[in-house]
């Protein structure tokens, strides 16, 4: 798949960029050719000379090298490519993206490019926690620039969390998606995941127990076939996928936002369990439990995001599939929701206790259109991913 891709590497400077060494050792042996650009405190962990040995090519550092320059100017070079790498991805490195900077080679790469950019993460845990580091996150997100982990795990500097850089093999399994030339390539799918959160009060919220595992394997799986895939998620259990545009929220309402906002779409995939219903009289502090009894909660409905979408009259995507979680009269019920919500197909499966489907590893679905009812035996949810993700692809194309 990555046979004769041409990969800009960018090495930011962290203890993690000695994994960088190793990806290229990977990247290679795909037959991938390696750009690399080194940044000045790149250097300080890893050589030029180590890194240009195992790339098979000269390192570009200095943004102002007349040589660098006259053979390859800052701008072929942020082109040339058919995917910038950034790994590790310092907090510096992504407050400069967010900010828009350009006052080193690799910074002003990545602002002249106009091909797609993957980050992986590396950093202390308290930066990768920082408010600003979350702002900058969000909004190199919202650019479309994909990422791949950070880790949680032991860190050099002794703490523990979330900011260890992933390790190479996944970067290279995210290089591939977002490289991959399959048949839905060109085509942007919008895929819902998760449950919703929705708030009693500030410590307490209505919610459900998916987990996001089978959401989270269709975005996977449709973007190993090409497709650029906006995926909204909920406070999911499962970490999002790699290679895909992530926008995380909370509620019904914000998932309904996040949807309005990443039309049009060719296709549309809704696996999220939203909530119904939301508190409509949700307290601003924490509920106290004292002698003035029990608190009465208001409910109120939650946007149809699954009719809105289907219903529309204007950018409707090509394909809608919805999500029927029943516990009882399953085809009947799903059928039922898929002729009432306007969507094209319907995927429906039974979530009682006993099958052990929500929150587990495996799913039995029957895919429900207007000419027939598909049931597929029970499998794993990587393996329902796969296959109606190559079901949306040939009726796609």
């Amino acid at each position: 798949m990555l046979a004769d891709k041409h990969i800009l590497l960018i090495i930011g400077g962290g203890i993690a960029a000695f994994k960088s060494l190793d990806l290229i050792r990977r990247l290679r042996e795909r037959g991938c050719q390696v750009t690399p650009v080194l940044t000045r405190s790149g250097t300080e962990f890893v050589t030029p000379l180590s890194v240009s040995a195992l790339c098979g090519t000269k390192v570009f550092r200095d943004l102002f090298d007349l040589t660098d320059e006259a053979e390859m100017g800052h701008i072929e070079l942020s082109r040339a490519a058919d995917l910038i790498v950034v790994a590790p991805g310092t907090a510096d490195l992504m407050a400069k993206m967010a900010g828009g900077l350009a006052n080193d080679l690799a910074s002003t790469v990545l602002l002249a490019t106009d091909k797609r950019v993957l980050v992986a993460p590396s950093m202390n845990v308290r930066m990768w926690d920082h408010p600003a580091t979350r702002r900058n996150l969000e909004t190199l997100r919202g650019d479309g620039i994909l990422f791949v982990g950070p880790n949680e795990g032991d860190m050099a500097c002794g703490e523990y969390g979330p900011g260890r850089m992933a390790e190479p093999l996944e970067i290279v399994s995210a290089i591939e998606t977002a490289l991959a030339d399959g048949p839905l390539k060109d085509k942007h799918i919008v895929v819902t995941s998760g449950p919703t959160h929705e708030p009693i009060d500030p410590v307490r919220y209505i919610a459900n127990r998916s987990s996001g595992a089978q959401g989270t394997a269709i975005a996977t799986a449709l973007a190993g076939l090409g497709a650029t895939v906006t995926f909204i998620t909920g406070p999911a259990d499962v970490p999002p996928p790699s290679g895909v545009t992530v926008v995380p929220v909370q509620t019904a309402a914000q998932m309904q936002a996040a949807v309005d906002a990443a039309l049009p779409a060719d296709a549309a995939v809704f696996a999220a369990a939203v909530a119904d219903w939301h508190v409509s009289n949700a307290s601003d502090a924490k509920i106290k439990k004292d002698k003035s009894g029990l608190p009465t909660l208001e409910f109120a409905e939650n946007p149809d995001i699954l009719a809105s979408v289907s219903q529309r009259k204007k950018d409707r995507p090509q394909l809608v599939v919805g999500f029927a979680a029943e516990t009882n009269d399953v085809i009947a019920n799903a059928t039922a929701k898929r002729q009432r919500k306007g969507c094209d197909w319907i995927v429906a499966n039974d979530v009682s206790p006993e099958t052990g489907i929500m929150g587990g590893t495996e799913n039995a679905v029957t895919v429900i259109s207007a000419a027939e009812q598909e049931a597929w035996p029970r499998m794993d949810k990587d393996a329902v991913a796969r296959r109606l993700a190559q079901k949306i692809a040939d009726a796609l194309t």
